[in-house]
């Protein structure tokens, strides 16, 4: 593994609220509203960007270009990343790549995704799936259903943690009915009900122990961040409370682990276990240090079983942590795990879903989150994985090592100058902080057209 040679730091984060996809807001949009408010929260102009990450897997090549010309024109580098469901922190990891090994002082990172209602569908029909040889273990060793192909996939997956570990269908319920609780203090999230564990068993099952309220949705949405190096932001000291240490991280694929026969290794258990001890290491941390992680649940089985990968609790106890009340808010809390609402509540919009998690974990450093808080915060984790594969783990820190404590929301508005904490309200922009983050020296209204009159024209 390649070791962090500068240091990083996310100076600005910004999302939109995750919507169902309904085809009523376009991609341009979305990643144009989250950009500028990831340019306004990182108090920086188009023009500081050495280099632009796009992130989006359902689109045309070069979508990542409509939605940056509409920043400026000032001929940098755009990338356009598809990686999956981990698309977005692949977009994160090489932005910080690019700072720490001396490419680049500030990179802009933009996720988004405009999705189609239902189930993930393959859309090439006339080549290899790649995920096809894992598919064809899962048929070999535990057939095939009518579900959803990653509701068998994940589903399984919790079969097997029940026969090998004891866990039951209420625990996978209880993963669930924690991350819609939690929904409820995010005002980015696409849902915010409220379940009992009863109605959660009781919704439709899709693939045992997956019932209709474990699995994550399909989701339009978007998410950015502003990354730095240590010079960029010297040159700003007054910024310095607000910028964010990336302390670890790592990017992993598949070990041939995926292809032993087991349901739990063909959802990239070993994967997230190689990255979680590589970014924890890089950061000088250990799992019992984390208070705050956001843990890819598409389902709440990979929340059960990824719980174990990433060092929470030894292999096969997730389910005794989740009984004691230990990853949400309470007297036996271990780690609050997904306090945005999860994957599952919050939504899946996938180029954006890296960003999010990174947006969520920064206001909690910042002590921004003072609604959803916890307490003696030194460390946050980040999962962010794609079957097929690829897996980021993430270790933020403050740039002091200090704990985290809450901000009040007058000071945080004073500070943002947005009038508002964009981590507890999600509102929108003016004009006039559009035109302070829009490039001065190469701007192009053709490339802008009427995105800026419709985003906030939705506020």
């Amino acid at each position: 593994m390649v070791k962090q040679t500068a240091p990083v730091y996310v100076l600005g984060v910004g999302m939109t609220k995750f919507i169902k996809p309904r085809g009523k807001v376009d991609y341009p949009e979305l990643g144009f509203e989250a950009g500028v408010k990831a340019m306004l929260d990182a108090h920086i102009n188009y023009d500081d960007v050495d280099q632009g990450v796009a992130c989006f897997c359902y689109g045309d090549s070069t979508s990542g270009q409509r939605v940056f010309y509409q920043f400026g024109m000032t001929g940098i580098p755009i990338y356009n990343v598809n990686n999956n469901c981990s698309t977005g922190s692949t977009g994160l990891y090489m932005g910080k790549n690019m700072i720490a090994h001396g490419a680049a002082d500030c990179v802009l990172v933009v996720g988004f995704e405009k999705m189609f209602p239902g189930s993930l569908q393959t859309f090439f029909q006339d080549r290899a799936n790649p995920t096809g040889t894992s598919n064809l273990i899962m048929k070999e060793t535990r057939g095939v259903t009518k579900a959803p192909g990653a509701a068998q996939l994940f589903g399984n997956a919790g079969r097997e943690h029940m026969e090998k570990y004891g866990s039951t269908l209420e625990d996978f319920a209880e993963i669930a009915r924690i991350n819609h609780e939690h929904s409820k203090r995010n005002p980015y999230s696409q849902f915010q009900d409220e379940y009992t564990l009863d109605q959660i068993l009781k919704s439709n099952m899709i693939h045992e122990p997956l019932t209709k309220l474990q699995c994550c949705p399909t989701s339009d949405g978007s998410a950015a961040a502003v990354l730095v190096s240590q010079e960029f932001l010297d040159a700003r000291p007054e910024l310095k409370d607000q910028a964010i240490l990336i302390a670890g991280q790592c990017m992993a694929t598949d070990t041939p682990d995926l292809f032993n026969r087991s349901a739990i290794e063909l959802i990239g258990y070993s994967m997230s276990e190689l990255a979680a001890k590589t970014a924890l290491a890089q950061a000088k941390t250990s799992p019992d240090e984390i208070k705050v992680c956001e843990l890819h649940d598409c389902f709440s089985s990979n929340e059960m079983v990824t719980i174990e990968a990433l060092g929470l609790t030894p292999k096969g106890k997730a389910h005794e942590l989740i009984r004691k009340g230990g990853i949400t808010y309470g007297p036996n809390n271990k780690v609050v795990i997904n306090p945005s609402g999860g994957l599952i509540s919050k939504g899946h919009p996938l180029g954006a879903t890296g960003l999010a998690q990174c947006a969520e974990l920064v206001w909690h450093m910042r002590g921004w989150a003072n609604n959803r808080s916890i307490k003696g915060t030194k460390a946050a984790l980040q999962h962010n994985l794609g079957l097929g594969g690829a897996v980021v783990v993430t270790v933020y820190k403050r740039a002091d090592g200090s704990e985290a404590t809450d901000v009040s929301d007058a000071d945080i508005a004073k500070k943002t100058g947005l009038g508002y904490n964009p981590a507890v309200v999600a509102k929108g922009f003016t004009h006039e902080q559009v035109n302070a983050v829009r490039s001065k020296k190469a701007r192009s209204e053709w490339a802008l057209q009427d995105t800026e009159t419709k985003v906030e024209s939705r506020f």
